[in-house]
């Protein structure tokens, strides 16, 4: 089997690895906003862009922390489990299409 067609084979078997990661990502980016929202305004909740007491600027700063965070820790989870899949099978498991090497 050649590099290409393993590499083809192994992205497939990864998609549902990387789903799996990714949902455990999004859980743990969850976890740290409402962390951080409790730090920075001292309220359990933060505030709904449909939330009517709430001003521009407030819900406006908690979507953009809520973004930076669920960025940053869905990309430090997908980079693990590809650097994992490649450690253990010699294999970046992306395709080029989707920002893996050849």
């Amino acid at each position: 089997m050649s590099k290409k067609q393993k590499k083809q084979k192994l992205s497939l078997a990864y998609k549902p690895v990387g789903f799996a990661l990714s949902w455990a990502g999004g859980s743990l980016a969850g976890l740290a906003f409402q962390k951080t929202w409790m730090a920075i305004r001292h309220e359990e909740n933060a505030p709904d862009a449909l939330d009517r007491d709430r001003g521009w600027g407030e819900v406006l700063l908690a979507a953009a922390i809520q973004g930076a965070i669920f960025a940053v820790v869905r990309s430090a989870v997908d980079r693990s489990g590809a650097k994992a899949i490649e450690r253990s099978t010699g294999v970046w498991p992306a395709t080029a299409k989707s920002g893996g090497r050849d």
